[in-house]
């Protein structure tokens, strides 16, 4: 276990961010959690942390990023629906690229001794010309605004630390899942289809339903965001150079993920097919063998296990709400 360091996790009120400020009190660190509550929960956010309420664009973000003396921060806030991101993508940007950038700006003028950990994509960001499971290097031609503001993001990290010397580090996750999870988002089915079986509804699934993705636990991701604050960090060179997908490497379809979950669960319901959504990546899945190789990190917790969690939090929470 690495001494006690001060960590910022903007967002940490959310779904990832919470799970991931955490999983830092756990380990002993003295957690900070940023967010304006747009959509994150300030129940979510734990009781050892202190919680401060500002949007991630705003001057008190900024300031207390340059005051705080933070060893570390995870910037997990972010405006996280791909389809959002179509119909207001000015919206989209302000959130994603001008959020990131007021921390960046303001770690550069504290002296750039803080290292950011950026939550980018790997679902989005790669685009459909390449051929799964995807590797970092692979050129990125994102198809929508989200996953064009989490590259512009990328390249504005590198900027800083080859530049500034700001300790920059980039984590693409796949489609991440788990409880607290919100049916908004990448991996928003899972929430979605947890829903559906817990009131015996009909599960809906768009297309044929072959459709992949590549599911990682949220538990998994938030390991990835302890390993990456705290690990030496090689000099910054190229854009992928302290980049690591975080996922599975595994592609499964949406049918199987349905079929899965009823497993689990021990709830049986019908599959209705809607027409397929324009625009949908038909395959998506990363390649992880640069985060094993570099930073020792590898998913620890299978599919089924996962949904089984996943669906036990969202049943106790429907018992208690």
């Amino acid at each position: 276990m690495t001494s006690p360091r001060r960590i910022l996790v903007t967002g940490g009120a959310g779904f990832i961010g919470s799970t991931v400020a955490d999983l830092f009190v756990a380990h002993g660190h003295a957690v900070t959690v940023l967010d304006n509550l747009a959509s994150g929960k300030r129940s979510q956010v734990p009781t050892a942390a202190t919680f401060v309420e500002a949007d991630v664009t705003s001057p008190e973000a900024a300031r207390l990023v340059r005051d705080g003396k933070f060893d570390a921060i995870c910037h997990l806030a972010a405006q996280i629906d791909v389809r959002k991101s179509v119909t207001d993508p000015m919206f989209d940007a302000t959130v994603n690229i001008l959020g990131a950038l007021n921390l960046l700006q303001a770690v550069k003028e504290a002296g750039a001794t803080t290292r950011i950990v950026f939550a980018s994509t790997g679902g989005a960001i790669y685009g459909d010309f390449v051929e799964p499971p995807n590797v970092e290097t692979y050129a990125k031609d994102p198809d929508s605004p989200y996953g064009i503001a989490k590259l512009s993001v990328e390249h504005y990290m590198a900027y800083y630390a080859r530049v500034h010397g700001v300790p920059t580090a980039v984590l693409r996750y796949a489609n991440v899942y788990g409880p607290r999870q919100d049916p908004h988002g990448e991996a928003g089915v899972v929430a979605i289809f947890c829903g559906r079986l817990m009131s015996g509804k009909a599960i809906t699934v768009f297309g044929d339903g072959l459709q992949t993705r590549d599911y990682v636990f949220v538990g998994d991701v938030a390991r990835a965001n302890l390993i990456a604050a705290t690990i030496p960090l090689e000099k910054m060179a190229k854009l992928d150079t302290r980049a690591w997908n975080i996922g599975t490497s595994v592609e499964t379809s949406v049918v199987e993920l349905a079929q899965t979950f009823m497993r689990v669960s021990g709830k049986s319901v019908p599959i209705e097919h809607s027409p397929a959504r324009a625009g949908e990546a038909r395959r998506s899945a990363v390649s992880i063998a640069k985060a094993k190789a570099e930073i020792g990190w590898a998913p620890k917790v299978a599919l089924d296990e996962g949904l089984a969690e996943t669906y036990r939090w969202f049943a106790a929470q429907s018992k208690t709400s």
